[in-house]
């Protein structure tokens, strides 16, 4: 659906011999934004359809047919929101079971795949899966962009996934991040009870030239969430939940000890 609504807003643009970015001038729009929109990765709001309804001659037909402003299902299980991952500016986690996939390790990313994936993954299968992943890791090298916090239920450092090896490993490589100070980890303790995320993981992500988005994944399942009242939502439950978590300071000490703990089981 979001694919078909794209392919016919590039129809009428090229209809109207309009490049992206002179669309984007009448519409008052980003030329990025629409990209997203033709591409099937997003949708527009209301006013933003509206907008280019008037700017293509093109009457409400935009407007009309917009979908379901609630969300929509991600093809592929994360695939326009792994796309949206790369040009944020700003990135906010909140992991329920396990490490966010781009600050996971190789080691720990096979583990979370072998036990994760049904049906079972080939090893070749796994093996991709697992490229695919590390790869993401690369929008961390830039040393400030994007700004990245990490909300972690106490779950995710207490769960072996792997092995007491591997967790250690992993525990390390989250602190490394955290003293070098590229990301911001705050871990919400199990003392804390029922918060407000507790029902499914969340990444809220910010850009420098387009709305705030929420994408919230489930087993099997992944929705994008652009929707402004939303997405307000979706920042407003993360942010009472920040509330509620331990500070940053301890929340590395818990990191260092946990992965200590862990290096004790394994030997």
């Amino acid at each position: 659906m979001a694919m078909a609504y794209g392919e016919w807003l590039r129809e009428q643009r090229k209809k109207a011999a309009l490049t992206q970015q002179d669309l984007a001038g009448v519409a008052v729009m980003t030329r990025s934004h629409i990209a997203h929109i033709e591409a099937g990765r997003r949708w527009p709001s209301e006013d933003d359809a509206k907008r280019l309804d008037r700017a293509l001659n093109t009457g409400d037909v935009l407007a009309s047919f917009l979908p379901d402003k609630d969300g929509r299902p991600v093809g592929s299980h994360f695939e326009a929101a792994k796309e949206l991952e790369q040009q944020a500016s700003v990135i906010r986690e909140f992991a329920l079971s396990y490490v966010p996939g781009f600050l996971q390790t190789e080691a720990y990313a096979h583990a979370v795949l072998r036990a994760a994936a049904y049906p079972p993954l080939s090893r070749e299968e796994r093996d991709k899966a697992v490229v695919t992943r590390t790869e993401r890791s690369h929008l961390l090298d830039d040393p400030v962009a994007p700004v990245v916090w990490a909300l972690l239920d106490e779950a995710v450092i207490r769960r072996p996934i792997g092995g007491p090896d591997v967790m250690a490993a992993q525990l390390v490589h989250l602190a490394d991040l955290v003293d070098s100070d590229r990301i911001r980890v705050h871990v919400m303790p199990f003392g804390v009870g029922v918060h407000p995320l507790l029902q499914s993981m969340v990444t809220l992500m910010w850009f420098e030239d387009q709305p705030p988005i929420a994408y919230v994944e489930g087993l099997h399942t992944g929705v994008v969430h652009d929707s402004p009242a939303m997405v307000e939502r979706f920042q407003g439950a993360y942010d009472l939940a920040l509330g509620d978590a331990l500070p940053s300071r301890e929340s590395l000490a818990l990191l260092r000890s946990t992965a200590k703990d862990y290096g004790h089981e394994e030997h």
